[in-house]
């Protein structure tokens, strides 16, 4: 099975969007480790708590097949930071997943990985993407090639349904 990280940041995620997400993941059999800007627990917007194993300064994007950005309010501190970026570009680089719900889109853009592709994000960033040449596609879940956007806590299922889908193929 595949090796996912998840990175989360590093306060306010969102809390379904990380749990069912995860919970999907593992459901097939896939490994997950949980990144953030720092380690320990980290609070969810909605009371929930995870373990940020690692930091992302430490990432090293060749030990891992997908990677998945979290969102929620606190997401927006990941949007410039340079080792988000870096892993995003690296992963999209290698051909491997690069997914991202909510707000977490934002940081594909920023990275220059959503340009020329089909994506959604939260639907109050939509014009961010689409400014960085993303084709906004509207609520729910998108992807386009190695690159899967979910917009909504609402879209978690489906998200991690289609990054298993991914995958598998």
């Amino acid at each position: 099975m595949s090796k996912i990280l998840i990175i989360i940041p590093p306060e306010r995620f969102r809390d379904e969007e990380l749990f069912i997400t995860k919970e999907e993941l593992e459901k097939n059999g896939h490994s997950i480790v949980i990144s953030s800007t720092r380690e320990g627990i980290i609070n969810g917007s909605r009371g929930g708590k995870a373990q940020s194993e690692v930091t992302i300064d430490k990432i090293n994007t060749g030990e891992y097949d997908a990677v998945v950005f979290v969102g929620g309010g606190g997401s927006r501190l990941l949007f410039n930071n340079q080792d988000a970026i870096r892993i995003a570009q690296e992963m999209n680089n290698q051909n491997k997943i690069v997914s991202a719900i909510c707000f977490a889109p934002v940081i594909l853009a920023n990275a220059g990985v959503l340009r020329g592709k089909k994506a959604t994000v939260c639907g109050t960033e939509a014009k961010v993407i689409e400014d960085r040449g993303a084709q906004y596609m509207g609520p729910g879940v998108t992807v386009d090639g190695n690159i899967i956007t979910g917009n909504a806590p609402k879209a978690s299922k489906l998200f991690g349904q289609k990054i298993n889908d991914l995958l598998k193929s």
